[in-house]
Order: structure tokens, then C-alpha cells, then sequence
């Protein structure tokens, strides 16, 4: 269910309940749904403090007859009512009661009070050692109202392009830090009693318990940007419970759908060329693996956008739905309440797809059902943990046993990996020591014949500057990635025809057969000045 659905069943039941209360206390009930946002503005008879203070506000006026309606609510006190029915009377003006909603109270006064407008600073990130940053945010965090301070810690992790946002609990304080580029920032420091006001705010949004001893999970949805810059960005919530209190991570799928194509990938032509391949014949099945956060999901969105033309019916199942593509019927698939996606795709499987794309095979039975799915004509793409596309055959051989239909369904693995993007503007050439001149000799040595090979007797590396716009010296991300094509030799790994299946067995002939492996990509794309050479050690 969506936040909006969520927001709409809450104020439903509340409505219920307060009609309920109405009946009980002998008075009327009106549900201001319908009336909240035009219903003119009685400013004459109440000032606000008094609206504040009693929990009332005035619906509605009939000059005519001198009378005035007030809504109230089940918090205001009862003298107050007799007391302003007394006084009004004494001057002729009668007033008449009835019972409305706390939220429609709330709705009300801020068009008799609209909220004014604050500005906070921005959060910057600090450097290490920078603990004055650190403490100037925590000091605005502190002063950012309390039903503003999730939306606020939202919208600068969306301007600042990241990823998540980790809540976590020390034994004295609340660590906030930022995953922007692949790597955690600290942010800022909250003391508990700040850390209950978000914590109380995430648990409303996202219909998680505070009190619960059990991991959570839940969704949340916030409008970001305003007129034609106006999005909704989608975030799942993810809740812990430690020695200190609960920990959360919120993960933003902040990424703009329309660049969602393989063009935007960065892709090398050799690794491009297989990915054609698969999109010029739609079947089997197509792994991506790696860990999280390595750009799976947006990897296998290309694919799906380069597949979506009018003639192919395509069906995604996700958990959750990150981004919403037009043309591809995308179904939730609720892993936290029992739903799995072996079941998922076998009742989509009923509605002949050309393409399926499942989020994620974790269990036999998806195994299964995919692979059998990828041999009667469809093409199936999921993600599958694994270190290397190597592994992922010995990982799949673990789940599912040596399978002779998985080996004529597997048609390419992809294994991926995240590294940041060097700054152009500010990276800095340098001459590496010796022995970092042997070792990456050593990684390309067998690099493959259809590769072209850099020029190896003049090795340049680049490292990151800095700037106000790039203070770290990266600017984004790029994909650094393998592709395993499967053929006759690699089949007969998988089908049986070989005993005791090693990775390295498989990833020897796969190199031999034309693969680049993920480190030699990313030595590639360190002599290529994208990124450096620890990014890719940190990386791979």
C-alpha cells in the first residue's frame, strides 16, 4: 500500500471514530473532507490564541440570524464551550456545536494560521576530522520544528544525490550519516530526545512500531521540488533494533527514470554487444549479480526500457517498485508479509509475458520457476547475489543442483560493481611506484585479444583534486562490469559434464573464451582517467 493510500485509511478511521464519539456525546458530527480547503474563513469571532488554545475553530457564519457554527474537538474543554456560548449570547449571536476530527482541526488552522516560511541552512558534508561541520548541522538539525525535521533530513539527502540515510543509535548520542557516490558520510550528531521526535516521525510515515523487538521494513513517499521540478520520491525504510535503540536506513530511489537506458551505462562496445544480442532475441534467462548497491536494479531497467516497444508484453515484479516505467506492468511483491516471487511469477506467467523481470532470485523455487519459464519462450531477468559471474554458476549449481535445463536457459551473467567518477576538472595525473607498475602488468597480461590494450610501458594514474563544487574531487558514478556469455563450454560446467565445479574452472575458460574480468575493467577504467586505482581495490 502507498503512503497516500495509508494517509487516506488513517483519516477514514479517525472520521469513524470521532462520528462514533459525536453519537455518544449527544451532538452533531460533520466530516470536513469536502470542506476543508473552501470553506470561507470566519475570522471575526475567535482570534487565534483562543483557536489554539481550546482546540476550536469557527465553519461556519449566518449573519442573518446572528448564529455561528464551531467545530470542536474530543480535547476541548467543556468550560470553554459554555463560556463562549455565554458571551456570544450576551451580545445576541448564537453558537451552535459540532464534533470534528483532530486532523480536520489541524487542516483548518493552518489556513487560519498557515505555517510561515522557514529557511534552513543546507547540510555539508564534512571532511575527515571536520568536526566543526559536523556540529554546525547537528545545530540546525536542532532547530528545525519537529513535524519539518524528517522532511528537511529528506530534501538535503535528495539535493545532495543520496543514496541513504543511516540513522544510528551510541550509547550517548544519534549518528546521522549520508551514502552519497558509494561511501558513508557523517553528517550530523542528534541527542536522544531529537532522535525520538524523527524516530516518532518515521514511525508515522512509514507504519513501523517504535516498541517493536523485530526488524522492520516499510515505505514512505515525499514530494520533492516544487511546479514543473515537482517529484515523488519513492524510499523504503528499514528498522533494527540494537543495544542502544532502533536503527533505520532509508534508501531513496532518487534516480531520474529517463536515464534509464543503456546508452547512459558507459558500457564498453564488446560489452554492449552481448547486452544487443540479448535484447535482438528476447529469451532465457539473464543474471545480474553483485553486492548491494552496485547498480543491479538500474542496469536491468535499461535492458527492460530498451525491450519496451508496443509488440512485447512486459511484466516486473519488485520488492519494492523503485522506479515506475511507462508501458511495463509493474507488480509489489510483499516479501515482509509472506508473498514470495516463485508465486509471483507463476501467476504473471499466466498472462503471456514476452519479458519478466523478477527483482530477485533467493530460494529454489524462483530458481525453478524461472528457469523453466526462460525455456518455453520467454526472457527472464533477475538479480542474483554473487561476488563474480564465475561464482554465480556455483552459487546457482549449490541452490538448485547440476541442472541440464538451467544450462540451455542461461544466457549471459553479468557480474557489477559501482566505483566514483574522477572530477575531470580536478583530477591530477601522477607516475605510480614500481610495484604498481608490476601489478597492473600482471592484472592485463591476458587480457583478451579482442581488447585493446593500453600502452603499458607509460603508465599514467589520476587522483582526485578538489574543489567547492567537488570538495571530495568524484562527480557520480560508473559501472565497472563483466559479462559471461554462455556457451558450449561453459554448458557443460553447469549440466553435469564436469565434476567438482569450480569458480576459478569457470572464470579460466570464460576469459579464454573472450571475457574481461571485473578487474581488469576496472584497471581499464583507471589508466582511462574515470576513475583511480583504489576506488577499484575498494571496489573489486
Amino acid at each position: 500500500m502507498d503512503e497516500d493510500k495509508r494517509q487516506q485509511q488513517r483519516r477514514e478511521e479517525e472520521e469513524r471514530s470521532t462520528r462514533e464519539r459525536a453519537a455518544i456525546l449527544g451532538v452533531e458530527y460533520i466530516d470536513t473532507r469536502d470542506l476543508e480547503e473552501r470553506i470561507p474563513l470566519v475570522k471575526e469571532l475567535l482570534t487565534i490564541d483562543q483557536m489554539y488554545s481550546g482546540r476550536l475553530v469557527p465553519l461556519r457564519a449566518i449573519p442573518d440570524e446572528a448564529s455561528y457554527l464551531i467545530g470542536i474537538t474530543t480535547n476541548t474543554p467543556q468550560s470553554l464551550v459554555s463560556n463562549v456560548r455565554r458571551e456570544n449570547e450576551d451580545k445576541g449571536t448564537h453558537i451552535a456545536i459540532a464534533l470534528i476530527s483532530d486532523t480536520a482541526y489541524r487542516v483548518l488552522m493552518r489556513r487560519f494560521d498557515p505555517p510561515k516560511e522557514v529557511h534552513y541552512d543546507d547540510v555539508k558534508i564534512a571532511k575527515d576530522g571536520d568536526s566543526d561541520t559536523i556540529e554546525e548541522v547537528s545545530r540546525t538539525l536542532d532547530s528545525v520544528s519537529s513535524d519539518a525535521v524528517l522532511t528537511y533530513l529528506i530534501e538535503q539527502a535528495d539535493k545532495l544525490e543520496a543514496s541513504d540515510i543511516h540513522i544510528e543509535n551510541g550509547r550517548d548520542d544519534i549518528r546521522i550519516r549520508m551514502r552519497i557516490d558509494g561511501i558513508l558520510h557523517p553528517v550530523a550528531n542528534l541527542s536522544k530526545d531529537r532522535y525520538r521526535v524523527l524516530i516518532g516521525a518515521l514511525a508515522s510515515r512509514a507504519n513501523i512500531s517504535t516498541a517493536s523487538t523485530k526488524p522492520q521494513s516499510g515505505h514512505i513517499g515525499q514530494e520533492i521540488g516544487t511546479g514543473e521540478d515537482k517529484k515523488l520520491l519513492n524510499m523504503r525504510v528499514e528498522v533494527i533494533p540494537t543495544m542502544y535503540g532502533q536503527d533505520v536506513v532509508v534508501r531513496l530511489f532518487n534516480f531520474d527514470e529517463s536515464l534509464l537506458n543503456l546508452d547512459h551505462l558507459g558500457l564498453s562496445k564488446a560489452d554492449r554487444k552481448e547486452i544487443d544480442e540479448v535484447v535482438s532475441h528476447p529469451r532465457g534467462t539473464v543474471l545480474v549479480v553483485g553486492p548491494t548497491g552496485s547498480g543491479k536494479s538500474t542496469t536491468l531497467y535499461s535492458m527492460i526500457n530498451a525491450l519496451n516497444t508496443t509488440d512485447r508484453k512486459i511484466i516486473a515484479l519488485e520488492d519494492p517498485i523503485e522506479y515506475s516505467i511507462p508501458g511495463i506492468s509493474q507488480v509489489p511483491i510483499n516479501t515482509n508479509e509472506d508473498g514470495t516471487f516463485a508465486e509471483g511469477l507463476r501467476a504473471v506467467l499466466r498472462l503471456d509475458p514476452d519479458v519478466v523481470m523478477v527483482g530477485e532470485i533467493r530460494d529454489v523455487d524462483t530458481a525453478k520457476t524461472a528457469i523453466q519459464a526462460s525455456i518455453t519462450g520467454h526472457l527472464v531477468l533477475s538479480t542474483f547475489h554473487a561476488t563474480s559471474a564465475s561464482a554465480a554458476f556455483s552459487r546457482m549449481i549449490d541452490l538448485i543442483g547440476i541442472n541440464p535445463i538451467f544450462s540451455t536457459a542461461i544466457r549471459l551473467v553479468i557480474a557489477q560493481r559501482l566505483v566514483r567518477r574522477l572530477d575531470n576538472a580536478t583530477k591530477q595525473a601522477y607516475e605510480p611506484d614500481e610495484a604498481t607498475k608490476k601489478w597492473i602488468h600482471t592484472v592485463l597480461e591476458d587480457l583478451p585479444a579482442h581488447v585493446e590494450k593500453p600502452n603499458l610501458d607509460s603508465i599514467t594514474l589520476y587522483k582526485p583534486g578538489s574543489s567547492p563544487e567537488q570538495p571530495f574531487g568524484y562527480n557520480g558514478r560508473i559501472v565497472v562490469m563483466e559479462q559471461l556469455a554462455v556457451g558450449e563450454r561453459i554448458q557443460k560446467y553447469i549440466r553435469g559434464d564436469v565434476e567438482d565445479v569450480i569458480a576459478t574452472d569457470i572464470e579460466k575458460t570464460a576469459k579464454e573464451e573472450g571475457m574481461v574480468t571485473l578487474l581488469q575493467a576496472g584497471v581499464l577504467k583507471a589508466l582511462a582517467g574515470e576513475t583511480t586505482l583504489e576506488e577499484i581495490n575498494r571496489a573489486i
